[in-house]
């Protein structure tokens, strides 16, 4: 499917490739559809960058938060403890050994936060819903820390070691980037209504209208 152009810095929630088509037959309707491993996202051939990065961001968003709300599986204190002893024994050594790893509803700006003096690391409520590899590639993050200050080269050298690293980083920068759009931008008088195909199985097509 060479008319597929690959979204970079984009993640689907199970960490899926995002890529867009253009399609000249399109005038209103924006669709995401899951083909062969890959979310494809469908847009109006006449839709400007700038349309087309607000649209995959919405989209992707959408999605993200559907199936939370379809497959939530809050994950306690406990199964961060037991995370974080699987990240560091996989990738670090078993090296970190934090004292304490718990959720923190007041880190709204920061998505994860240790404290290398007693061990303890937080992560934000924010992430529980977010698919593992992200929640993970936060923990290792966080567990770097207990090692190694700073971002420096030292920090940077162990934290390639997570192989999603980069896929994590650009699905929380995409997360970020849309929750900072202007509510105007994103919906005016746009509807958002997805068909029966998609209510009655999620892996099916969502639509969206667009001017």
């Amino acid at each position: 499917m060479s008319d597929l152009v690959l979204q970079e810095n984009v993640a689907g929630p199970r960490g899926e490739r995002v890529m867009v088509r253009r399609s000249a037959r399109r005038r209103r309707t924006v669709s995401i559809s899951r083909r062969d491993g890959d979310l494809v996202i469908a847009i109006p051939a006449t839709f400007s960058a700038r349309q087309e990065r607000d649209w995959v961001t919405k989209m992707v968003d959408q999605l993200v938060r559907k199936e939370a709300r379809t497959t939530r599986t809050r994950r306690g204190d406990e199964a961060l403890a037991r995370m974080a002893r699987e990240v560091s024994e996989a990738y670090l050594g078993g090296r970190a050994h934090p004292s304490s790893v718990t959720w923190s509803t007041r880190q709204n700006h920061r998505w994860g936060s240790c404290t290398p003096a007693d061990g303890t690391i937080r992560l934000s409520h924010q992430l529980q819903d977010m698919p593992d590899y992200v929640v993970r590639s936060v923990m290792m993050h966080e567990l770097v820390h207990l090692l190694v200050p700073g971002h420096g080269k030292e920090f940077q050298q162990l934290m390639a070691l997570y192989p999603q690293a980069q896929k994590a980083q650009g699905f929380l920068d995409g997360f970020s980037w849309a929750r900072s759009l202007p509510s105007a931008e994103l919906d005016g008088d746009l509807e958002h209504e997805p068909d029966q195909d998609s209510v009655r199985d999620p892996e099916r097509r969502t639509q969206a209208q667009s001017e």
